[in-house]
């Protein structure tokens, strides 16, 4: 296992506090070592193959690049070795998170200008875990994503790692998930409970199975006491983040 370093905390403030897996509250931390184990049963892989997992909702707000935080965190802990990615090319997330710079990321690995070590990615928390940023965002994000260059970027880094988990963007609003989708092993989606409405969730799932995603299972995200609904979603809001994501639609997806 990776040592943990000495160094600063990555985080500053106190939403950023609840977000990594050594902040949070004793039941949450379990519920991400569960699913680390739920996951070691359901992918059929080789001790010495790399797992790449995509993890994506059926719309934003529901706590998927935090759930792709805390899961590519427990899988380090373990002993693995990790790579984050964020594949969201249009409102990324992760770097923030983390507070990390993102000047240079995955964009750069697409387009091919850029030659760097997988070494100034690796995170201050543990030796064998790694955050790869987004990088500059693209014009054509859906369209880089699909492409045989990402199929290829993939292969490359796959023989590095135990696991890559992928920040996807959400399902329902661009099909950015889809399109990556045949070059991972599962997905996973994350549900935040009191939040997405259940013709959303189904939708979601729809639109995996058309595509033949393999779900790997759902995270159920601010449950409370274990019963769940998606009765109470507010559709302003979700109309206000299909605009912000239309901002930096591409081309295709028109």
């Amino acid at each position: 296992m990776g040592m943990k370093s000495k160094s600063r905390s990555a985080f500053s403030n106190s939403d950023n506090q609840k977000t990594l897996h050594k902040n949070l509250e004793f039941t949450a931390t379990e519920q991400y070592k569960l699913l680390r184990t739920n996951l070691s049963f359901t992918l059929q892989k080789d001790n010495d193959e790399c797992a790449i997992i995509g993890v994506t909702s059926a719309m934003r707000g529901e706590g998927k690049s935090t759930t792709a935080v805390n899961l590519s965190y427990v899988l380090a802990e373990s002993g693995k070795k990790v790579l984050l990615v964020d594949c969201d090319l249009r409102i990324p997330s992760v770097a923030k998170k983390m507070q990390i710079e993102n000047e240079v990321g995955l964009t750069d690995l697409l387009k091919g200008g850029e030659s760097f070590h997988m070494k100034k990615f690796q995170s201050e928390h543990y030796s064998n875990w790694y955050i790869l940023p987004s990088g500059p965002l693209p014009p054509n994000p859906s369209e880089l994503l699909g492409s045989k260059k990402m199929e290829n970027v993939l292969k490359i880094l796959s023989e590095n790692f135990d696991y890559i988990i992928l920040d996807l963007p959400p399902v329902n609003i661009v099909s950015d998930a889809l399109t990556v989708s045949k070059y991972i092993d599962g997905m996973i989606v994350v549900i935040r409970e009191d939040y997405t409405e259940k013709k959303e969730l189904e939708n979601c799932f729809r639109l995996l199975k058309l595509s033949d995603v393999n779900v790997l299972g759902c995270v159920i995200n601010e449950s409370k006491n274990g019963k769940g609904t998606y009765s109470k979603y507010k559709y302003r809001r979700y109309y206000k983040y299909y605009k912000t994501y239309g901002k930096y639609g591409d081309k295709d997806s028109k």
